[in-house]
């Protein structure tokens, strides 16, 4: 099945080694799940991961390879539509139209209140730990 992970679960594993977010990004790839990008969202990947707070002695060519492998392994989506604003926070509504554009049941994120509304197009935001149950349950 086709998930769109938020940024924020990207930053939660990159900068601890614990919690559900590390473990989900440690089991990728895997077969039972594959994470859809967008251009926006690749690009707001690079851009936060790249903050001095995010980078916890990385370098930009650490990040830079770790975004290539996860590429390597995800669904590209191209987005030939649009809707302004379907969220309570506009700067979340690509994150739902990928979602939407790639038939993704899921977005994982720690901001599931941001996503309220978007079971209108049969998207359910969850979090990483509720993933990875899911998971758990696919095996």
């Amino acid at each position: 099945m086709k998930i769109v992970l938020d940024t924020c679960i990207l930053v939660s594993a990159a900068r601890s080694r614990h919690g559900a977010s590390n473990a989900l990004m440690a089991l990728l790839p895997d077969q039972r799940i594959q994470p859809a990008v967008s251009i926006p969202l690749f690009v707001e990947y690079r851009a936060t991961l790249l903050r001095d707070e995010n980078l916890g002695g990385r370098t930009e060519k650490d990040v830079d390879d770790f975004l290539d492998y996860f590429l390597s392994f995800s669904h590209l989506q191209e987005i030939h539509y649009r809707w302004r604003p379907a969220l309570a926070d506009p700067d979340d509504d690509f994150v739902l139209a990928l979602a939407v554009a790639a038939s993704c049941r899921y977005i994982v994120t720690h901001n599931l209140r941001d996503f309220r509304g978007a079971e209108r197009w049969s998207v359910e935001p969850i979090a990483p730990g509720t993933m990875l149950k899911h998971l758990e349950a696919l095996m």
